[in-house]
């Protein structure tokens, strides 16, 4: 039985190291398949099978230039995870505050 795709969306796409690696190589730039090829050290069907999944899903474009293929990472589809991660946020600023209030108490000798 083939097994069923776990990259139809963003979460499941990003979820894979290699294919983080990719957004970050393109944050700043566009870049062709080569040239992830020599930034990676992988080969390249191993990129362009990243790349695939990746434009997929919509967090790359590609562009055809003559006999290349010009990367660019689209940042709007990175919203639904933003959204989703902006939840823990309060979480993490409270716990935080607790924790320098803590050393703050620490620092002026109060053991409580």
């Amino acid at each position: 039985m083939a097994r069923a795709t776990t990259t139809c969306d963003i979460f499941n796409a990003l979820a894979e190291s290699k294919r983080r690696t990719v957004i970050d190589l393109l944050l700043d730039k566009e870049l062709s398949v080569s040239e992830l090829v020599q930034a990676t050290g992988w080969n390249q069907p191993v990129v362009s099978k990243h790349l695939g999944v990746l434009r997929e899903v919509g967090l790359v474009h590609e562009q055809r230039a003559g006999r290349n293929r010009i990367y660019s990472l689209n940042l709007d589809a990175l919203q639904p995870m933003h959204d989703w991660l902006e939840q823990f946020s309060e979480y993490w600023n409270r716990n935080l505050n607790q924790l320098d209030d803590y050393l703050i108490r620490l620092q002026a000798g109060d053991k409580k």
